[in-house]
């Protein structure tokens, strides 16, 4: 199945980062400075932080990631993660349930949105909007395991969110460029792209206006994917100035 395979972010403080990434959320490392090699055992998806103390902080919000998202297997494995990063006092913004998934939105220590996730059955997705946003009863969700986890095994990257200028450039590119389906039209101000009937792969909106990060700056530096086919092997700049690189 076409899919997101990693990210790489450039981070100033490696240590905090490391206690975030590794130490919290239970993903493995592998060291190669400046580059740290982040994954689950199952290796579902690489995570890359470039350590360089000297990068200015990306301010929020502004051009480029919004959030990247974690693809947990079930409720049981997303209630568990929950309560180890409630418990490690990670920053957690709120909670909500898209019809199609559960979710939980947090922050990393230098302010990089990761949301985690578990998906619904495709046959319980809504029709029409495809997504919606509504109120999720964190009690129910935290009553499916009473035990702190840490990420599964067969956790995925499950998809993209970035801050754009401009919706027809991320329609061109990631509809045109990388030939993924627009999902959804009704979200003021985003669009949202997928491969092979996903509910999104990417999500591109507007709402950090036009305001531009610093170069050099701390945040999503690229991303790798499992592009169809007929999407040539190399690499191509997002309307965020990132990389996503097809293999």
């Amino acid at each position: 199945m076409r899919r997101l395979l990693g990210l790489t972010l450039r981070v100033r403080d490696l240590k905090a980062q490391l206690a975030f990434y590794r130490d919290l959320l239970g993903l493995e490392a592998e060291a190669d400075p400046p580059r740290y090699r982040l994954f689950p055992q199952g290796r579902g998806f690489l995570l890359d932080l470039i350590h360089d103390p000297e990068a200015p902080l990306r301010p929020y919000p502004s051009v480029g990631l919004y959030h990247f998202a974690l693809l947990l297997p079930d409720g049981k494995a997303l209630a568990a993660v929950f309560r180890r990063l409630l418990e490690g006092k990670a920053h957690f913004e709120g909670a909500a349930d898209h019809g199609v998934s559960e979710a939980l939105y947090f922050r990393d220590p230098e302010g990089n949105g990761l949301e985690l996730y578990r998906d619904r059955p495709r046959g319980e997705w809504p029709e029409g909007p495809l997504m919606f946003t509504a109120p999720l009863n964190l009690e129910n969700l935290l009553a499916e395991n009473p035990r702190p986890a840490p990420l599964p095994p067969e956790t995925l990257l499950g998809h993209l969110h970035l801050h754009v200028l401009d919706l027809a450039e991320a329609e061109a590119f990631f509809a045109g460029r990388l030939r993924m389906a627009v999902t959804l039209r009704t979200y003021p101000g985003t669009l949202f792209f997928a491969w092979d009937g996903y509910h999104h792969h990417v999500g591109a909106n507007t709402w950090a206006g036009r305001r531009l990060a610093p170069e050099g700056s701390t945040g999503l530096v690229g991303y790798a994917l499992k592009a169809p086919p007929e999407v040539p092997p190399g690499l191509y700049r997002d309307p965020t100035g990132a990389l996503a690189e097809a293999p």
